[in-house]
């Protein structure tokens, strides 16, 4: 028997739905980074974008630990000399807080060519509300800190029409 490769004819996509509010930041990106490479699915391959679509609502009610706040820093430099620029987290929260998903996650994705697609699929909100009518969205809740050995952390999957 050969080795199963998917092709881009069969990559079937789900939308899932990611509250950013029931857990910290670091879980939440690795949660979305997980969804959007499809490695949950096994006809998984590594070279085909077998990824879902994600949409994460509360992003203004992001969680994070300690004094990570204040401590945790996001550089970018404009290319001239003693152009480095440094923004701490709150500031960057107060600005633009979908921002802070958006770069964490794409830290986590491989940086190769499937990024900027797997990027595209995921939609990021403040608000509870999002514009993307029901499509047989799963509802995705997060088990936190107290299950972090279990390998998916997002076992409790709900049809968005069955949540109120």
């Amino acid at each position: 028997m050969s080795t199963y490769s998917a092709k881009p004819s069969e990559v079937t996509r789900k939308w899932y739905v990611v509250d950013a509010s029931e857990t910290t930041l670091g879980r939440v990106a690795t949660q979305v980074a997980t969804l959007l490479t499809g490695k949950g699915k096994p006809m998984f391959t590594s070279h085909i974008d077998c990824g879902d679509f994600v949409i994460v609502i509360n992003a203004d009610k992001l969680q994070v630990t300690g004094a990570k706040m204040t401590d945790k820093m996001y550089y970018n430099h404009s290319g001239y000399p003693g152009g480095l620029r440094e923004r701490q987290l709150k500031d960057v929260v107060a600005k633009d807080s979908t921002e802070v998903i958006l770069q964490a996650v794409r830290g986590m994705l491989p940086g190769n060519k499937l990024r900027d697609g797997r990027l595209a699929r995921l939609k990021i909100y403040t608000g509870a509300e999002h514009n993307h009518a029901p499509k047989n969205q799963s509802i995705i809740r997060s088990r936190g800190a107290n299950n972090a050995g279990i390998r998916y952390q997002f076992s409790v999957f709900r049809k968005f029409s069955d949540v109120r």
